[in-house]
């Protein structure tokens, strides 16, 4: 991306009427007619069906009026939806059946069961040479695997009531760990979540962001011990992803952990949160094409499709989550940028996990992100 553009996206401060009009806008708008005559290049051109998982309901229903139904009008290949909350246990059944009835599926690479899949060679190679240009300069290599590509990216960030501090929130982790400055009831997550609680702790503890990875012991020791001084503010911690903003609509917390995109679609919605990108850590999703899908050459097809930058722009309003794509940003409303996290300006300020170490195994078999949540399991029945 260049530095005139990327000094372009370094946003202005946005009000929340021109981020309510102009998503509105872009929302009702064809967004994607270009989309369907335009990049209905010949190379994908097809015929049949492509089987494609998603998280179902407001997600799934989206993604199709933004993705799919656009890829069937350019390429003339019909998408099936299939939908699940994760797809990780429904793979694993298919493979032990010996049978593969999906042709792509998104995955979380930060579980135990997506290096299990991996290894078990579930996963086809990406066929590249479908992108076109503007795809392959956009993704950036790092988020273009031999078998998997990056779907979306999604942070767990900072987000507060704007009415329990009409003069001004929290600005990061160490003014939330500050009861006393912005008092007020807090939550963090829990369960699967928790290394992202211990993350915020350091960052909180002066830890600086790069020097998080590896999640040691001794750092996972002082982790707890931020995580105690706080403990009793914390009014839940919660585990399901749409808690922590009804919970700050409630007035049950007044700052919380959350993630960006069910915060982005509250802000659309006109709910009076802020979010706060300092210390905010990220992390992936991949698409990923099964092996022995029935319908393989269409499903290359597919994600050749979805990550064309005016495309990935669509999913990105659509979903509330980026795509990898930076080249969308050119498609983007100017008012939505300091509300994703692929903006220059959020993503300097974020963390992000390190996948390869949690995944790795410890002597005891277990793997470092199994330890982890032991630990943490240990400290929160304390």
């Amino acid at each position: 991306m260049s530095e005139q553009l990327s000094g372009k996206l370094a946003c202005r401060r946005v009000s929340r009427r021109s981020v309510l009009q102009s998503s509105a806008a872009l929302l009702s708008a064809p967004f994607v007619a270009k989309a369907t005559a335009a990049l209905g290049q010949e190379k994908l051109a097809g015929a049949g069906e492509v089987v494609v998982f998603s998280y179902g309901g407001s997600y799934t229903e989206n993604l199709r009026r933004y993705v799919s139904d656009p890829f069937t009008k350019a390429a003339g290949i019909r998408v099936v939806d299939v939908t699940a909350d994760v797809a990780e246990p429904q793979l694993k059944a298919m493979r032990e059946a010996g049978r593969v009835d999906w042709d792509i599926a998104i995955v979380s690479p930060n579980v135990p069961a997506y290096l299990e899949l991996y290894n078990a060679g579930v996963f086809m190679p990406i066929d590249y040479s479908l992108w076109d240009d503007e795809a392959l300069k956009g993704v950036p290599q790092s988020a273009r695997h031999t078998d998997a590509v990056v779907a979306f990216q999604n942070a767990s960030l900072l987000v507060y009531d704007e009415r329990a501090f009409p003069k001004g929130g929290p600005k990061n982790w160490a003014d939330f760990w500050n009861v006393k400055a912005f008092p007020g009831p807090r939550g963090l997550a829990s369960g699967a979540a928790a290394p992202g609680s211990m993350v915020f702790a350091l960052i909180a503890d002066d830890l600086a962001h790069k020097g998080l990875w590896r999640l040691t012991d001794d750092k996972v020791d002082r982790a707890l011990q931020k995580l105690a001084e706080i403990k009793p503010n914390v009014a839940k911690w919660w585990t399901a992803g749409g808690e922590p903003v009804q919970a700050l609509i409630n007035r049950e917390f007044s700052m919380t952990s959350c993630y960006d995109g069910r915060a982005l679609a509250a802000i659309k919605r006109g709910v009076p949160i802020r979010m706060v990108w300092d210390g905010a850590l990220v992390y992936e999703n991949y698409w990923t094409v099964l092996k022995g899908g029935p319908n393989s050459a269409n499903a290359q097809k597919f994600l050749a499709f979805v990550n064309r930058a005016e495309v990935a722009a669509a999913f990105t309003q659509g979903t509330s989550y980026p795509g990898p794509n930076l080249n969308q940003l050119k498609y983007l409303p100017a008012d939505l940028m300091s509300l994703i996290n692929i903006n220059p300006e959020n993503a300097s300020k974020t963390a992000r996990l390190d996948i390869s170490w949690l995944l790795e195994k410890r002597v005891d078999g277990k793997t470092n992100a199994e330890h982890i949540q032991e630990r943490w399991l240990a400290w929160r029945t304390q």
